[in-house]
């Protein structure tokens, strides 16, 4: 056995006293509902608990705070998170992990929460592989694109934004027979644009997992405007390979000038706001859960929620692919075109 396995035998050997929460990635309506929860789960089993400041570049600048119940009190009802987030290229470096393995050490830490998206647990997973720490990881992202869960946290929020905004701009497109393009959340995932399609009754949606052309968008359209309706509405996801809204404008304008064609951008607008009851109960569950699986001897896994029951799943698992989209939604979404 050579030094480093025999490190990491040792710490995952090791008896938890003190864990360490933290956010990463992306951040999503539920974050503090989830550390909330993680941090009353730690105190029923009265463990010691650290919160670490934006993300794995805090954890290697040593930003670190203990929490207690009192500290996360108050937040349920807040979007973003407390602990701020932080996306760190130091990270993705040999030497970036070593210090924040020692720093880990430094303050007697033996296991890691991770709340955020398959980033985040590509580096926890990374770290407990090289530094033997336990982590357990907390799916939260509006793309809800983590296989292993129905939901991740902060995608209803998200969705429900996106759809009250939308039904707004509906109201203005009908009483100018305006075409509007929004524009969602989605660079690689169309889950917000295709259930979002579905509840505005969106003309069109369009995917990052579909292939469109332009000239199949045109035609489809044309068609739908031989119906006479007063307005159209296309809802297209920011990762669509027609290059977003504003691109697309461009390439169908000529094409619709009888229509006033605008676009809209939602934005970084669907990741803020206070999380739905939806994400809160969730974030409370997963958050729980968590500590409790930790406790009960799990490592490098993810806790999430399918049929309604707690799932666990490897890491490895979680970020090997990405989930994908309900093939029974977007044969409904065509549908009702």
């Amino acid at each position: 056995m050579n030094h480093s396995t025999e490190v990491r035998t040792i710490m995952m050997d090791k008896e938890i006293s003190t864990i360490a929460v933290m956010t990463s990635g992306g951040d999503s309506p539920g974050m503090n509902a989830a550390l909330r929860a993680v941090v009353r789960g730690a105190n029923r089993y009265n463990l010691t608990i650290w919160g670490i400041y934006r993300g794995y570049q805090g954890l290697i600048e040593d930003k670190f705070v203990e929490l207690d119940s009192e500290k996360v009190s108050n937040i349920v009802q807040r979007g973003g998170t407390i602990l701020k987030s932080a996306r760190s290229k130091d990270f993705r470096t040999e030497g970036g992990r070593a210090q924040a393995a020692l720093n880990l050490k430094n303050k007697g830490i033996d296991a890691m929460v991770v709340i955020g998206g398959d980033g985040t647990f590509k580096g926890a997973n990374l770290l407990s592989k090289e530094y033997g720490i336990r982590v357990i990881g907390i799916p939260a992202t509006i793309d809800n694109d983590i296989i292993g869960t129905d939901e991740t946290i902060g995608y209803d929020t998200a969705l429900n934004t996106a759809i009250e905004a939308i039904d707004k701009i509906r109201d203005t497109a009908d009483a100018h027979e305006r075409m509007f393009l929004v524009e969602v959340m989605g660079r690689d995932a169309g889950f917000i644009a295709l259930e979002t399609g579905i509840a505005v009754g969106a003309e069109l949606s369009l995917l990052p997992e579909e292939l469109t052309s332009i000239s199949d968008i045109k035609a489809q359209l044309k068609n739908m405007l031989k119906e006479q309706k007063r307005s159209s509405l296309v809802v297209v996801a920011e990762g669509d390979e027609t290059g977003g809204a504003l691109k697309l404008a461009e390439k169908i304008k000529d094409d619709f000038t009888k229509y006033d064609l605008r676009v809209c951008i939602l934005g970084h607008v669907q990741r803020g706001g206070s999380p739905s009851a939806r994400d809160r109960v969730l974030a409370s569950r997963l958050g729980a859960s968590a500590i409790k699986v930790l406790m009960e001897g799990h490592n490098e896994v993810m806790v999430g929620v399918v049929n309604n029951s707690l799932k666990i799943t490897p890491l490895r698992v979680a970020v090997a692919k990405k989930k994908g989209l309900d093939f029974g939604l977007i044969e409904l979404a065509k549908m009702l075109r």
